[in-house]
């Protein structure tokens, strides 16, 4: 069989697209004058615009047409459901439908939008917390940063107290016999109610120019001190001259009546007072005199330090 139209006398031996070829159209070969159908039609293909619709099949085994001109029922259409065997048709009533007017609602597209926010929400939160914790755990060397410090750690970030040499030194006391004395001043042990070593106390401080030196070693720390005296006097109240590290203090050195004693009553007038000093760390040396001015009848019988400026 060539390309073109040899005038085959089945369907199956008819080449349609004979035309096509330039073998055929030399054959004589016309494009066919009827149109495809199903299998066993003999039918051609028709010039565009040459069908007409509504009309009823010319050949064997053609699906008749179901529509007749664009827009105008066919005839020969029937419903499916007026077929025996038909689908079953349902009608909407306004009461079954979702929306107004019989008509069914669209799909929830704001439902579905907060779905999706939502899904997406829930995988950031859990990549965020896998970058945050994951490597923690997948750490075999222990570089990566611990959620909690452990048990040791936590005993070694618990700051150490510091302890100050001034704190743990005993500060020095001195009893009166011990002191160096100046001028007139002199040891005695006549009056009672001393709280120096043996009742021992200095007496003869009532003159210019006698005085008691204090050589204070083993200071651990410069810094400030409270210097107190031990002292009685005899009913009126009576100061000295303070000087540390051969400076004079502004502040004397206030021997008050603090005892309420009677005039003369020596034993009952033992008290103490203080004045706040600053000290050189190792060796120091206090003085406590009777200078133009001062106003000096005590007896004194003890000198000691107190780390810091206190008030007692």
């Amino acid at each position: 069989m060539t390309s073109g139209n040899n005038g085959a006398t089945t369907p199956e031996d008819d080449d349609p697209f004979g035309y096509l070829y330039a073998d055929g159209q030399a054959n004589g070969a016309q494009p066919p004058s009827g149109g495809y159908g199903y299998p066993n039609a003999v039918n051609r293909v028709r010039t565009v615009g040459q069908r007409q619709y509504g009309q009823q099949p010319s050949g064997p085994g053609q699906i008749p047409q179901q529509q007749g001109a664009y827009g105008q029922p066919n005839a020969h259409y029937a419903a499916p459901e007026t077929l025996p065997g038909g689908a079953q048709t349902t009608q909407m009533s306004h009461s079954a439908g979702a929306g107004g007017g019989g008509r069914g609602r669209g799909p929830n597209t704001k439902g579905l939008l907060i779905g999706a926010i939502a899904v997406v929400a829930a995988v950031v939160i859990g990549i965020s917390v896998a970058m945050l914790g994951g490597d923690d755990e997948d750490d075999p060397s222990g570089d990566g940063a611990q959620a909690g410090p452990t048990q040791s750690q936590t005993a070694e970030s618990k700051p150490s107290k510091t302890t100050d040499p001034g704190d743990e030194v005993e500060l020095p006391k001195s009893d009166a016999k011990t002191l160096a004395l100046g001028g007139t001043a002199a040891t005695a042990s006549d009056v009672k109610g001393a709280q120096a070593d043996g009742g021992v106390y200095v007496t003869g401080f009532n003159q210019v120019g006698s005085s008691v030196t204090w050589t204070v070693n083993g200071i651990p720390k410069g810094g400030k001190y409270t210097v107190y005296v031990g002292y009685s006097v005899p009913g009126k109240d009576q100061n000295a001259t303070l000087t540390v590290n051969g400076t004079p203090s502004t502040a004397p050195v206030n021997l008050k009546n603090y005892a309420h004693a009677a005039e003369g009553d020596y034993e009952k007038g033992w008290t103490k007072t203080y004045n706040y000093v600053q000290l050189n760390k190792g060796t120091n040396t206090i003085k406590v005199s009777c200078e133009e001015g001062n106003q000096c009848d005590a007896l004194l019988d003890q000198m000691w330090l107190v780390k810091g400026w206190v008030k007692s």
